[in-house]
């Protein structure tokens, strides 16, 4: 297949990415490294992880190299023109907005629906629910701090901490001033 014509989506640079960062890998591969880094700020199909490879090879952005015998796992690598591809969209201006996806602001949207003590609920639960991720993302950097090539995760993780403080900061304020929602449930 010609690159010139191929248009990837987001997953085929995810893919690139881990491979050229940490080398050949299976798709379980690929899956838990993504659950341990990216996944944790872009949302993936995990199912993307068995086609998507595949579909890199033919493009000649990958190769595969194949168990004889066994499972007969499939292990891929980056080529040169995998690395000039990836090159070549990390240095493209982006100009996308950030997409917020978040089911308790989705929630809050609609707390004229809700009772005062549902939107002090829900703003409750979603400020633990922050601190349980703002936790995770401390445990990683103390983990990783000082590793050779751990500054650009680090620099990743300081937006997460970031995003976190400040989601706990805002859910605390709603709890304290709730807005919209009907003073009971009979109303």
């Amino acid at each position: 297949m010609d690159m010139k014509n191929a248009t990837l989506p987001p997953s085929s640079y995810v893919v690139l990415g881990l491979l050229a960062v940490y080398g050949p890998m299976t798709p379980y591969d690929l899956k838990k490294s993504i659950d341990g880094s990216v996944g944790y700020f872009w949302s993936f199909p995990r199912a993307q992880l068995y086609v998507e490879p595949e579909r890199l090879a033919e493009l000649g952005l990958l190769t595969e190299e194949r168990e004889p015998e066994g499972r007969r796992r499939r292990t891929y690598s980056i080529t040169d023109a995998g690395r000039a591809t990836l090159r070549e969209w990390l240095v493209a201006d982006t100009y996308e907005h950030t997409e917020i996806h978040d089911a308790g602001l989705l929630k809050l949207f609609f707390a004229q629906a809700m009772t005062r003590d549902e939107v002090i609920a829900l703003a409750r639960q979603q400020e633990a629910s922050h601190r349980q991720r703002l936790a995770e993302y401390k445990a990683i950097v103390a983990q990783i701090h000082g590793q050779p090539n751990a500054a650009p995760a680090l620099a990743t993780l300081d937006m997460g901490i970031r995003y976190e403080t400040t989601s706990i900061e805002y859910w605390d304020g709603i709890a304290r001033n709730p807005p919209g929602g009907q003073t009971s449930s009979a109303e």
